[in-house]
């Protein structure tokens, strides 16, 4: 078994539906970059337009003012950089910055230049699943089967990214948890996770956080941090592979404990 990545989240924006606002200051959002390698992450993702369920779109020019100087504030910051966007113009820019990752909530369906952007740079790219789009994604989504209508639409974006010339290696597969789906949907995609990850690339969850959790547990947005451990452990005993949080030091003594259970041979 790998080592599990954690990809700590760095909201650049004014209303992200966890902590908008608190990092939109460049300064303020670089140096809760730097904390959360202190804490363990392995990759920053940096984002500047909000996904959360009812968001309006940010034009290309402002999220990158956003994000471009919060990018070069954290090149030497010790972890990888991901800039989560669905636009070629910012991804772009972001790799010249310094990022090597391209997390993408639209699976490249949004920009058609944002493949090519990819291939050339021959960077990582994470392609996720999302029902419609982020104004209209939570409003009654339907499955025939969640697992197997993800899974089919995982594997139609992978084999449409490397027509496009990126390399199959480079893809990261990502089942949206919360991206147009009901609790009952996120909980039935964990449950059966082991069927994206036969799909043969690595698996990225990203839970933190979410409504589900709340529902389950009645807790309010700040108080889940209990719920993203357990579905994170879960998930990487699925055989996740990235771990995409808000709340990183507990997610990782989590997986880090987990992981050593999890193998043949106990913790080194």
């Amino acid at each position: 078994m790998r080592p599990p990545v954690v990809m700590g989240v760095v909201n650049v924006t004014p209303d992200s539906f966890s902590d908008g606002g608190r990092y939109l200051a460049a300064g303020d959002a670089i140096a809760h970059g730097h904390e959360l390698v202190a804490q363990g992450a392995g990759i920053l993702d940096v984002g500047g337009e909000s996904t959360r369920p009812g968001a309006e779109p940010v034009g290309a020019q402002e999220e990158l003012r956003r994000v471009a100087p919060v990018l070069e504030g954290l090149a030497d910051a010790g972890a990888r950089l991901s800039i989560d966007t669905t636009k070629a113009r910012v991804a772009r820019a972001a790799l010249a910055a310094g990022a090597d990752v391209v997390n993408d909530v639209s699976a490249l369906r949004f920009d058609p230049g944002l493949a090519g952007v990819v291939a050339a740079a021959d960077c990582d790219v994470c392609l996720m699943h999302m029902l419609g789009e982020p104004r209209t994604m939570q409003q009654n989504p339907r499955y025939d089967d969640v697992v197997a209508d993800v899974k089919a639409f995982l594997e139609e974006r992978l084999a449409f990214a490397v027509a496009e010339g990126i390399a199959e290696e480079r893809v990261w597969l990502d089942p949206g948890i919360g991206f147009g789906k009901t609790a009952a949907h996120n909980l039935e995609l964990l449950r059966r996770l082991d069927e994206l990850v036969a799909v043969g690339r690595p698996v990225v969850v990203g839970t933190s956080r979410k409504s589900f959790l709340g529902r389950i547990t009645g807790r309010e947005v700040g108080e889940r941090v209990a719920g993203t451990i357990a579905t994170s452990v879960l998930a990487l005993e699925r055989g996740a592979a990235i771990f995409r949080v808000h709340d990183v030091a507990a997610v990782v003594d989590a997986l880090a404990v987990a992981a050593a259970t999890l193998r043949a041979d106990g913790p080194a």
